[in-house]
């Protein structure tokens, strides 16, 4: 894939999207409907930015339109999206009715796996995800899942989770998530476990 992004166009909103993550969207503004509908005739990636007190930010992810849930006759889209890879905002421009940028595609360091970390995020994901949603998460799946994987399938905050987007380095996402984990254990010690499974969807969440 391309490492830069001339016109990536960009969809500011209160949430953060990690790569392999799943996100539904309702597109209704007049200019996202038409940044949608670009997206899914030229099957190509758009950006979702954090936005919050502090203004957008400038690392995102790019996400790609995976199923087209209804098409209405005004216009409107509810699709599916999934997350595909981070990036970094040169320089934003307008170009169109929604804003687009030229944007870099942002590369994970070389590095040996901390195999420590990762047993320990392991270990503790599989705890939490028993306990909050009675789900016995296989060995295999563990494995086979990165820090981005196993951070999309809890809710955790923007910030948290912008933070996890920023890291350039899987080890560094690994002790974050580590401590997240850790952190949403000792927070489900003082929640009501009915309440948390009911509203589960097989996503932890809390409150």
């Amino acid at each position: 894939m391309d490492a830069v992004d001339p016109d990536l166009p960009l969809f500011p909103l209160g949430l953060v999207a990690l790569p392999g993550e799943q996100v539904p969207l309702h597109l209704f503004e007049d200019r996202y409907k038409e940044l949608g509908a670009r997206c899914i005739d030229e099957d190509r990636e758009f950006g979702i930015v954090l936005v919050d007190e502090d203004g957008p930010r400038s690392i995102g992810c790019a996400m790609r339109v995976t199923e087209v849930l209804q098409r209405f006759e005004d216009g409107r889209l509810d699709v599916v999206t999934r997350g595909t890879r981070p990036f970094r905002v040169i320089e934003e421009h307008h170009r169109h009715p929604y804003a687009s940028a030229h944007v870099e595609f942002l590369e994970d360091e070389a590095e040996a796996l901390d195999h420590d970390a990762a047993a320990a995020v392991r270990q503790a994901y599989a705890s939490l995800a028993n306990q909050a949603t009675e789900h016995e998460v296989s060995p295999a799946e563990l494995v086979a899942a990165g820090s981005y994987d196993l951070a999309a399938s809890v809710e955790f905050a923007p910030e948290a989770k912008q933070q996890l987007l920023e890291a350039r380095s899987e080890n560094a996402r690994l002790r974050q998530l580590l401590a997240l984990l850790r952190a949403a254990l000792k927070r489900l010690e003082f929640a009501d476990l009915a309440e948390v499974r009911g509203a589960s969807n097989g996503v932890v969440r809390f409150g």
